[in-house]
């Protein structure tokens, strides 16, 4: 499988540091985008990324290259959103985002008060399944290793969780859909 990450990700498997630090701030973004939205708080989301990528520098020697780093680094911080998500008490969805990078300032306009609010309303396996697929961009495929699912299971789950979203936000209706 062609990674664009291999060269670092080798390198920073012998401790190079720097190669670590370039992995980091090619997916950090992305790391707090997916964090932020299945955790719904832009502080619990950026405690949970830093400790994905704790766990990413302690398990690096582990890392097989048979997925794409990628994959296997949003699987990390999947698990660390829901061990962060499982320590803290439930707090109220915030109802602004700021992205973390000001050029991620589409973030800030889709995660309105009222998406948020509605991604927070879906069952975490959608809410997973449609922000990995519409916001992050992954594969089925990729989602499917993620998830531990099948590919057959992560369609239905984005479909799902699609036509929730719609339903929570009224957009179904207004194209004529019944809910």
């Amino acid at each position: 499988m062609d990674d664009p990450d291999g060269p670092l990700v080798k390198r920073a498997q012998k401790g190079d540091r720097w190669a670590f630090e370039q992995l980091v701030e090619r997916h950090q973004h992305k790391l707090h985008t997916l964090a932020a939205r299945v955790l719904g708080s832009q502080g619990d989301a950026a405690d949970a990324v830093q400790e994905a990528f704790i766990r990413a520098w302690l398990g690096l020697p582990s890392f097989r290259h048979g997925a794409r780093f990628s994959t296997w680094l949003y699987r990390i911080c999947l698990n660390a959103a829901h061990d962060q998500r499982t320590k803290r008490p439930t707090r109220a969805l915030e109802d602004t985002f700021e992205p973390a990078d000001p050029r991620d300032a589409f973030v800030a306009r889709e995660l309105s008060g009222a998406l948020q609010q509605a991604l927070g309303a879906l069952d975490e396996e959608y809410r997973v399944a449609v922000v990995l697929y519409d916001v992050l961009g992954c594969s089925y495929a990729e989602i499917s290793e993620l998830t531990d699912v099948p590919e057959g299971t992560v369609k239905s789950r984005i479909f799902r969780g699609r036509k929730r979203l719609g339903d929570l936000l009224g957009t179904s209706a207004q194209r004529g859909e019944s809910k």
